[in-house]
């Protein structure tokens, strides 16, 4: 497509304490081999870091960037407040800790041309910069790790459920009301589910990747992954019909392995054949994923799977009702069209 008839980009962006990363990402957008009009909003979580003053330093020196404030921090009304901010025809979501890779907006513009699609995402390409970091990048790309879902472990192009962050055509975030306000977490999945509800498609596709920096600890990403099951299990609520097997499977290791703790401390020794099994098991998966990593990473892969693991099953497991009322009673339109130029 000649550069005078390419779309013009609006790339949205929650941020709160990204003071380590928000430089480096607003750095591959600014520098994506795109053609077309682009501009970048950030919205400003209130941070504690220096994440406000990197915005703002960012402003001045590119007239590409603006910024608009989040007083909640979260991460929905960041995004709807970045699209009302915004204006041109395909949105572009990155997080503060996301890297898009050169050519990613240009071709998922291609991609949306060829497909028809009204959102299209690829690989969330996780990638450490220390022993830990490796490590859980290692299983957040295995499928041990996070079964089957394409946009961690890649896969042929195709139709998906949700994908990574994504870039979608203005008017159907429109259309939907804009991201869910209510979903602290999971509120991609749920916005994916209702495009696909009135008939859209949902388009992965390998070409695009994302670098993204994992949590820096344990108990980050334990809490990181119990917020997954946790609001997944609140999707599963209020959008009927939206679980499968691969969900279920955390919450149901989770009882089992209570379960064989318990019996095997009350009763009988074979009762712990299920938790000793869980081990063996993620030992035994984690020397595939941990392929080419130094020993110190490689040692720490199964910390990581049983912390991801264990978080998102309890998260699944102890997600209360309450929040499936308090999204329901939520539900109204977030962002009002807006016109478009570019």
């Amino acid at each position: 497509m000649p550069p005078h008839q390419l779309p013009a980009v609006s790339v949205i962006m929650p941020v709160l304490n990204e003071e380590r990363h928000l430089r480096n990402s607003v750095r591959h957008i600014l520098e994506q081999e795109y053609a077309g009009e682009m501009e970048v909003v950030i919205a400003l979580g209130p941070s504690t870091d220096r994440t406000d003053e990197i915005a703002a330093e960012l402003v001045r020196e590119d007239p590409r960037v603006h910024t608009v404030a989040n007083p909640t921090g979260r991460t929905p009304a960041g995004l709807n407040a970045a699209i009302k901010a915004s204006r041109h025809p395909v949105v572009v979501r990155v997080d503060g800790h996301g890297m898009l890779s050169p050519n990613y907006i240009a071709t998922a513009v291609r991609l949306l041309e060829e497909t028809g699609a009204q959102n299209v995402g690829g690989i969330m390409h996780a990638e450490g910069e220390n022993d830990w970091e490796h490590a859980v990048a290692a299983a957040m790309t295995s499928k041990i790790g996070v079964g089957n879902a394409a946009f961690h472990t890649g896969g042929e192009a195709a139709p998906a459920e949700t994908v990574y962050l994504g870039v979608f055509r203005r008017e159907v975030l429109e259309r939907q009301g804009g991201y869910n306000e209510e979903f602290i977490r999971a509120q991609d999945w749920e916005l994916n589910f209702r495009i696909r509800e009135a008939g859209g498609l949902i388009w992965f596709s390998p070409e695009l990747k994302v670098s993204y920096r994992p949590r820096p600890n344990v108990r980050a990403l334990a809490k990181q992954y119990k917020d997954y099951g946790r609001w997944r299990h609140v999707v599963a609520r209020y959008h009927q019909g939206s679980i499968n097997l691969r969900y279920l499977a955390p919450p149901t290791a989770v009882v089992a392995i209570a379960a064989g703790v318990v019996v095997g401390a009350a009763l009988t020794p074979w009762g712990l054949l299920v938790p000793g099994g869980y081990l063996a098991a993620i030992a035994a998966g984690s020397v595939p994923a941990g392929k080419g990593l130094p020993l110190k990473a490689r040692l720490r892969i199964p910390v990581a799977l049983a912390t991801m693991h264990m978080s998102w099953g309890w998260g699944f497991l102890t997600s209360p009702r309450s929040l499936a009322r308090k999204v329901i009673a939520s539900r109204r339109p977030a962002v009002t069209a807006t016109p478009t130029h570019g």
